[in-house]
């Protein structure tokens, strides 16, 4: 069984989908790898290294042709894509419901895809969440990237000629990268605020020392699945006046709010952005969604009287080697589930839910 993986467009994608440490495990259960050439000099990591462990290095052509399954970051070009056989297996993180036609024709050539962001939030397939092991790397790259660009301490300083202040921070949505977020900032030494519309995540926010921010009368909005729902009318206005007053005196945003599948709901507006300090930083993860704050662009840094306003759709690209490790190991086990050892064949077995929710039909 040949697993393959080819380089992604490199402008814009510098993780990879199989480190040397991760093809030595699969080759050690069985698998055969290959690889493009030059697959991973861009993270310092040469073609030898992947030889050394038993890898197969090939045209990318030869690649995508010869291997039984795929791994990669993101959906593959056309031109990649009709050069994969049928009955071949692809996975990655495929973003699904923006590229269902796609998808739907690699289906009709018998091509199982399997996209990763679908995966069911149970016990059993934490070792293949890619969502929560590249958020935690997102939430910590988001403070210490916010915090280089503010212009004061961060820790309280007492000094012979005078005390600085604390920085204070708020982390807008306590999921994974909200709370990697909190610790970071906290570690740092700033005073953290967190909100988040699940109610769940209050004794978490405290846990890490953050001050949890509850609107009066809230209600619970989290899924079965563990991810927060669109939030009443009734609810927003009530969370934006507790935000008003909050951002007022805080010097440092996290955003992170997110909802899967929709566009990210707006909970900074230009009123509230209007009486923040100047000299203040709003660095919105959730841009490539939209943003969580108003005047959010993606990739680019606005500033508004004062505000900057940072707009982050690619900051694990600044970590690349990192978040390829976490990610590898995630497909990897992702795939041994999927791999009946005994019969030596892909095994897609509708009633285990972590296959049944990943495969895209």
């Amino acid at each position: 069984m040949k697993i393959g993986s080819v380089t992604e467009n490199k402008d814009t994608e510098k993780r990879i989908s199989i480190t040397p440490e991760i093809a030595k495990k699969y080759i050690s259960s069985g698998f055969e790898i290959l690889i493009e050439n030059n697959f991973a000099t861009h993270l310092g990591i040469s073609d030898e290294e992947f030889l050394k462990e038993g890898c197969k290095i090939e045209s990318r052509n030869n690649v995508l042709k010869n291997s039984d399954i795929i791994l990669q970051l993101n959906l593959p070009d056309e031109k990649s894509i009709n050069l994969i056989d049928e009955n071949k297996v692809l996975i990655g993180n495929f973003n699904s419901s923006e590229n269902k036609n796609l998808i739907i024709n690699l289906s009709k050539k018998n091509i199982s895809v399997f996209s990763m962001e679908l995966l069911p939030r149970i016990t059993r397939a934490q070792s293949m969440d890619i969502l929560s092991s590249q958020a935690n790397l997102a939430g910590y790259k988001a403070v210490v990237d916010s915090f280089a660009l503010f212009k004061k301490a961060i820790p309280m300083m007492m000094t012979a000629a005078g005390t600085i202040s604390a920085a204070k921070v708020l982390v807008v949505g306590a999921g994974v990268a909200g709370l990697q977020a909190i610790a970071t900032a906290k570690r740092m030494g700033a005073i953290v605020f967190a909100t988040d519309v699940r109610l769940a995540s209050k004794e978490q926010v405290e846990s890490l020392g953050g001050k949890f921010l509850i609107v009066e009368g809230a209600e619970n909005l989290e899924t079965e699945g563990g991810y927060a729902k669109e939030a009443s009318d009734e609810f927003k206005k009530k969370q934006e006046e507790l935000l008003a007053e909050t951002l007022k005196k805080i010097d440092v945003v996290i955003c992170t709010a997110l909802i899967p599948g929709k566009k990210a709901p707006k909970i900074i507006n230009e009123k509230m952005i209007a009486n923040m300090k100047s000299g203040s930083i709003i660095y919105d993860l959730a841009a490539s969604q939209g943003g969580n704050s108003a005047y959010t662009e993606p990739d680019k840094l606005i500033d508004k009287n004062g505000i900057s306003i940072v707009g982050d759709s690619t900051i694990l690209n600044k970590l690349p080697t990192s978040a390829s490790n976490l990610y590898s190991k995630n497909l990897y086990n992702f795939v041994l589930n999927l791999y009946d050892k005994e019969k030596k064949k892909i095994n897609i077995n509708m009633e285990d839910e972590i296959i049944n929710k990943t495969l895209v039909k």
